[in-house]
């Protein structure tokens, strides 16, 4: 197929995208669908969030989401949820819920445009009844001490015969100074680890759970707590994987935010929008992912739950500026990001139509831009402007990593609500996305 051939199908397919009332296609290939992933190219886009959030807020007045899940910490974005659902105690402004996160990257969740569409939410959620109301939650597997601290005070006030569990728990986690590095290095050299400890806790916690559940004067602060046991798990699990290699430990990862999903589904009952970047609510089999053996969020749900029930929609730009870390732990600054690569996905778009667009995917007879791989750029917390002309880019059949795609010409950056701290806790990682 010719350049020309390909720009002219592209030009088919594409829609103006100026303001929401343009999602209206997509909106109608979610249809009844009961999970829709939204991406991001990059975890520091203004323009990324925003359309994200406008998405989601016709979902939640227009199909009757109740759930938002978002590529975050489940007791920081528990303290968001608990803002947003008008809960007694809790923040009166869910900007103090977002500006409280001392995880790095900080950026992703605590920025403007976050609670610009947390306060809609408050809002929204104000004139419902308690049941009615949409929550605000966190995925990730990375608040491994937090999520230990939470589920101690929890049982402390409800169930004080599980506390000497949860704490010979944390005991054993205690000399490696809450730090995920030494925890890993010290099971590279010794066999031992806190498995045992940490997954007794999650099985005393979910022992006669329907019995507890209905004594239970909050269900939903019960429910964060088997959440925060599941964290500990997962992430003694995770830490353990690093020395493994970087696709075992991103495997646990992405496992445990769909299994965290699948328990939303079931508690809430209702329709859940996913919130992370493109790398993971994408098809891993539709990139080189899938060869190195890794799993994706978005290939999961459609293993789980079928491709008639999930959605998944990324995002991509042309050209900007985006806020992201030099490595891992640094501070933010603002980046440009240059015009896309010659014969990537973006450079494509950009020729072909040259304006922000709204793509969404034939189900049969996809054009043969849409079956061929093409790369496809992916910018992390981490950014390295002079690795364009040879990394940064995922090779991407797009027809089958996402069901729609949003295409944007000039993007900006987040505004953050803070500068890192100096005390702010850096993750351990295997990867920066």
């Amino acid at each position: 197929m010719t350049d020309g051939e390909d720009r002219r199908e592209v030009r088919a397919l594409a829609r103006p995208l100026r303001r929401a009332g343009d999602l209206d296609p997509l909106l109608e290939r979610i249809g009844d669908a009961r999970i829709v992933a939204v991406g991001e190219a990059s975890h520091g886009t203004h323009e990324y969030y925003a359309w994200r959030a406008a998405l989601t807020r016709r979902l939640i007045e227009e199909r009757g989401f109740t759930v938002v899940a978002v590529e975050g910490d489940w007791p920081d974005c528990f303290r968001v949820n608990r803002s947003v659902r008008l809960r007694p105690g809790a923040d009166e402004d869910p900007r103090d819920a977002l500006d409280a996160i001392a995880r790095w990257p900080t950026w992703m969740w605590g920025n403007d445009d976050v609670v610009d569409f947390c306060r809609w939410l408050r809002r929204h959620n104000a004139d419902r009844s308690e049941e009615d109301r949409a929550g605000f939650y966190g995925l990730d597997v990375y608040s491994l001490w937090d999520s230990m601290h939470e589920l101690i005070a929890w049982l402390e006030a409800n169930e004080p015969e599980h506390v000497g569990q949860a704490r010979r728990a944390l005991a054993c986690f205690e000399p490696y100074g809450e730090d995920g590095a030494e925890y890993a290095f010290a099971h590279r050299l010794s066999p031992t680890s806190c498995e045992d400890a940490a997954v007794e806790v999650l099985r005393s916690l979910c022992a006669d759970r329907g019995r507890r559940e209905a004594r239970a004067e909050d269900a939903e602060a019960r429910f964060s707590a088997e959440q925060n046991a599941a964290v500990v798990v997962d992430a003694e699990r995770y830490h353990r994987a690093m020395v493994q290699g970087s696709a075992a430990s991103w495997n646990v990862r992405d496992v445990h935010m769909v299994d965290v999903l699948d328990r939303l589904l079931e508690h809430t009952g209702g329709k859940v929008v996913v919130w992370e970047h493109n790398t993971h609510i994408g098809d891993a089999r539709a990139t080189d992912m899938a060869p190195g053996g890794m799993v994706t969020v978005g290939q999961l749900l459609r293993e789980r739950h079928g491709r008639g029930d999930v959605v998944l929609v990324g995002f991509g730009g042309h050209r900007g500026s985006v806020i992201a870390g030099a490595e891992w732990g640094a501070q933010m600054t603002r980046m440009s990001v240059p015009p896309a690569r010659a014969g990537s996905l973006e450079a494509l778009l950009h020729d072909a139509v040259g304006e922000d667009s709204l793509f969404v995917f034939p189900r049969t007879e996809q054009p043969g831009w849409l079956d061929r791989r093409l790369d496809h750029r992916a910018i992390g917390v981490v950014y390295r402007p002079e690795r364009e002309r040879w990394g940064n880019y995922v090779p991407t059949v797009l027809g089958e990593r996402y069901d729609a795609f949003l295409h944007l010409e000039q993007t900006s950056p987040l505004q953050p609500l803070h500068l890192e701290r100096a005390d702010e806790h850096v993750p351990l990682a295997s990867e920066a996305v």
